[in-house]
């Protein structure tokens, strides 16, 4: 084909851009659209698309992420964690109990446990417990915090002042603001440039005469002899058609079919559960202690209405838990030596994991053996990043006989991760209030070590009280973790996206 049987091929629109892309310098599709006196930006995109299928243009795309507050308002206000600190020092010259705090008019009350979380991250404070109550003294570095800016602080001022790229951002000050609920916005920039190949460039160096073009006949045209004074556009029989897609199911779906076939055909039962539960069944039972963090507001969704539940029908398990805190019942334990407290028991939540649903299913019947799993949706309210959702899907099971061992459970977590197309998995010792021992199991993904979930053996202090006196293997991973490297995504919201390409490529096995 010769260079002016090429021409001859080109649409008006893609006329125009060749044009205009001969008189500059890798352009934006605004810069070209500006250039060829088009109306509208689709206009130059759909023409760009078709000049790089013939391979007379290049487009390079660079995506960034760019960054906004989601109010300004809130971000003129001091932080939290630098207001609490400085009540702590001016008024109980610095050491204060958290039950003094909650009586201070100088913050909210909801933005006390906020603050506390950030103190404790940040090394402002020390604490301790005295009896039910948590003492918070200020450290130097919270001192000396007061009289300066911190790199979040100084990050904020500049968010206010207008949207920042991430190449002008200090990322481990985006890092602690992500963390801060409905604070800060984060959205993908697509920035385009269109450049003349060597094709392109030959083709756009000779004489294009530009006629206005019609694409279909209409019966006016006809009618009017009017078809006599237009350029008709020419047909390529030979250019691509677009593919047709049927409905498909969601690769979420998929996938979680795929997980329930791996544990049935492995001798495992499913058992289900509610979203809604009491900190009594998600924490107390499985022996996490009421100070601990994952209790806290910045970690877990509690609910306003109800805001407690009834556990009278669980006096007598109810009693047992409460000594099993205080002094370790009859496990063997010393237990966490507090005085338990009911009516934290009593508060409810959103579930933050699917553990509660076995423990319940050992609960109502502690018969041995048994194996069963679930798989459900949890929420903890954590900032979402590349590898956080506040909303997941957690994959949860246990196995309870007589000789089950640590050994077994490793083994059956490998055989596990192997259905799943996953040869190798790297297991680490960890640190659960409930199992002893505990593991994290990680897989290589994206030249780092990426957890997918943690297990272990549930300890004394969580089966015996629920008349199980035998070894009780448990585990609980993230359905959307182990997807990421299954479909080799690098960010786990673009799983819930609704991307149609993406939806419509992915394979249906």
């Amino acid at each position: 084909m010769t260079e002016h049987d090429i021409i001859d091929r080109l649409s008006f629109l893609e006329k125009k851009v060749i044009i205009a892309l001969r008189e500059l310098d890798c352009p934006t599709p605004e810069e070209v659209l500006t250039e060829a006196g088009l109306n509208q930006l689709v206009e130059v995109m759909n023409a760009a698309s078709w000049l790089q299928a013939k391979g007379l243009i290049t487009i390079e795309e660079k995506i960034t992420r760019k960054y906004s507050l989601k109010s300004s308002e809130n971000a003129r206000k001091e932080l939290p964690e630098k207001t609490v600190t400085r009540t702590i020092l001016t008024v109980f010259n610095g050491k204060a109990t958290t039950s003094q705090l909650k009586g201070s008019d100088t913050f909210k009350p909801s933005e006390l446990q906020i603050a506390l979380g950030w103190i404790r991250k940040k090394g402002w404070g020390e604490f301790s417990k005295e009896g039910s109550d948590t003492i918070v003294i200020v450290t130097q570095k919270g001192r000396d915090a007061l009289d300066t800016e911190g790199e979040d602080e100084r990050l904020i001022k500049q968010l206010i002042d207008g949207d920042l790229m991430e190449e002008d951002v200090d990322m481990d000050a985006i890092g602690q603001l992500k963390q801060r609920k409905d604070f800060l916005s984060e959205r993908l920039v697509t920035e385009r440039r269109l450049a003349l190949t060597e094709s392109g460039s030959k083709i756009a160096a000779l004489d294009i005469d530009i006629k206005e073009e019609i694409g279909q006949l209409t019966p006016e045209l006809i009618a009017s002899g009017g078809w006599r004074d237009v350029e008709i556009r020419r047909y390529d029989v030979k250019a691509f058609a677009p593919v047709i897609y049927g409905g498909r199911r969601h690769p979420i779906t998929l996938l979680i079919e795929k997980i329930r076939n791996a544990f049935l055909n492995m001798g495992f039962s499913e058992i289900t559960g509610d979203y809604f539960e009491s900190a009594f069944w998600n924490m107390d039972v499985l022996f996490t202690a009421q100070d601990h963090p994952a209790r806290e507001l910045q970690d877990t969704f509690y609910l306003s209405n109800p805001d407690k539940v009834d556990l009278s029908n669980d006096a007598e398990l109810v009693d047992i838990v409460r000594q099993v805190h205080e002094n370790g019942w009859k496990t063997g334990s010393l237990g966490w030596r507090y005085a338990w407290s009911l009516e934290e028991a009593q508060r409810t939540l959103l579930r933050t994991h699917t553990t509660v649903n076995t423990i319940r299913r050992i609960a109502e019947d502690p018969k041995l053996p048994f194996k069963v799993f679930s798989i459900g949706r949890v929420f903890r309210n954590e900032a979402m990043d590349s590898t956080h959702l506040p909303e997941f899907v957690q994959i949860e099971g246990i196995v309870c006989e007589e000789d089950a061992n640590f050994g077994m459970l490793c083994t059956l977590l490998k055989e596990f991760y192997r259905r799943m197309d996953i040869p190798k998995i790297r297991i680490r010792p960890s640190y659960y209030p409930y199992t002893e021992p505990s593991l994290d199991v990680e897989i290589f993904f994206n030249d780092q070590w990426m957890e997918l979930g943690g297990a272990g053996i549930f300890r004394p202090e969580v089966t015996e009280p629920l008349g199980v006196h035998a070894p009780v293997l448990a585990w609980g991973f993230g359905l959307e973790r182990l997807a990421m490297p299954v479909w080799g995504l690098n960010d786990i919201r673009d799983i819930y996206i609704s991307d149609i390409d993406w939806l419509k490529k992915m394979p249906q096995v």
